[in-house]
């Protein structure tokens, strides 16, 4: 045990993050993505909501203030009738962090997959909102 580390933060995880460099990026996958097909590396975290592990990930990741939207999301499919309101509650944590936020990127559902194969590890949760899944880019420590 450490002290002031969130404990919904795994070990696993935690190395996870701590080896990320400036750049790599890590999803955070609600329960129907495909994440044991798709990732290089999988932290599995069932059982779990993505706001705390979102909140708790902020708490010791920095995000990279060297691009516009260092967050994306994986955008709703033309058609399709849902409003995803997990997006606010992610806003919310996200400013809450400090860290550099103006927006969000929105990727189209197969582009999302295809950038999911190559970040650097995915988070797979037991989150059941739809649309739910989202991309972090690390940045630096100042």
């Amino acid at each position: 045990m450490l002290k002031n580390i969130p404990n919904i933060l795994s070990p696993d995880l935690l190395k996870v993050i701590m080896e990320m460099g400036h750049g790599d990026e890590i999803v955070i996958a609600d329960g129907n993505f495909p994440a044991a097909s798709i990732a290089q590396r999988l932290i599995r975290l069932d059982g779990h909501p993505i706001p705390p592990i979102l909140g708790a990930v902020l708490a010791l990741f920095p995000l990279d203030n060297y691009v516009e939207k260092p967050v994306s999301l994986m955008a709703v499919t033309p058609g399709d009738k849902i409003q995803p309101v997990i997006w606010e509650a992610y806003r919310n944590i996200i400013r809450e962090s400090k860290e550099p936020f103006t927006d969000f990127e929105y990727v189209e559902r197969f582009a999302f997959y295809e950038r999911a194969r190559k970040v650097y590890a995915v988070v797979a949760t037991g989150e059941s909102a739809l649309y739910a899944n989202i991309i972090l880019k690390k940045g630096v420590v100042v």
